[in-house]
């Protein structure tokens, strides 16, 4: 069964999410054209893509390269790679990706670098950071060392900071996490004042994100509903 929301549906709950954007930017004295809505269509159709894109969504995340690949062949926007990166699969995200979420040193982001490189493109990264200490991500204690080593790599530009915080429904808690990634970002810039972006904050807690300062939320079941295949939700989105 088809679990895909109607375009009416779709409409209401894009215009939902923008308001609540805006009233977040409000509570915290900020310009709502200071946040982007990535819309994370992880499970669902093209069709539902270019719907969204038809009410006016610019920017669209994937967490798998198949799925990324297939859908930024099939609808022009502003696509991002909110997924763990592979060695075997990072070509395919330097193909069609725009910007990278979940950066981190190794040889797969060497491989999307070099690819990218290859082609001329320099593609926009975030650098994700573990907090838990049980997550992908870079240890906050070790993070000069990764900057130092992401910068050195051609094809990429580096440009701020993800996180995704603890599991919890307490929004005062994932309030923390977002507060150092914010307190994190603002250090940094010290040094590296390229790197202004914050990716923070997913369906259930992207207010509280906006309000710490996100400046792109990953949004995907506010907007599109439960996953098809009975998929209840998404790490990213």
């Amino acid at each position: 069964m088809d679990s895909s929301p109607s375009t009416a549906t779709l409409a209401k709950a894009i215009d939902s999410v923008r308001e609540r954007i805006a009233k977040a930017c409000d509570r915290s004295g900020r310009a709502p054209e200071a946040v982007t809505l990535v819309a994370v269509t992880k499970s669902f159709p093209v069709a539902v893509v270019r719907a969204a894109a038809a009410l006016g969504l610019e920017d669209f995340g994937e967490n798998y390269a198949s799925e990324l690949a297939r859908k930024a062949q099939a609808v022009e926007a502003r696509w991002h790679y909110m997924g763990k990166l592979q060695a075997g699969t990072a070509p395919r995200v330097a193909d069609h990706a725009n910007v990278i979420h979940s950066g981190e040193p190794g040889r797969a982001i060497e491989r999307v670098a070099h690819r990218a490189a290859r082609e001329g493109r320099s593609l926009r990264c975030l650098l994700q950071i573990d907090f838990t200490g049980r997550r992908q991500g870079v240890d906050p204690q070790e993070i000069d060392a990764a900057v130092d080593t992401m910068e050195a790599l051609e094809g990429i530009e580096l440009a701020g900071l993800m996180t995704l915080p603890p599991f919890t429904e307490d929004l005062e808690a994932t309030r923390v996490s977002f507060r150092a990634l914010r307190e994190l970002r603002d250090r940094l810039r010290s040094k590296w004042p390229e790197m202004a972006e914050l990716s923070m904050g997913m369906s259930g807690d992207y207010e509280v994100a906006v309000e710490e300062g996100a400046t792109m939320v990953r949004v995907g079941t506010a907007l599109f509903g439960v996953r098809p295949h009975g998929r209840l939700g998404s790490p990213q989105g």
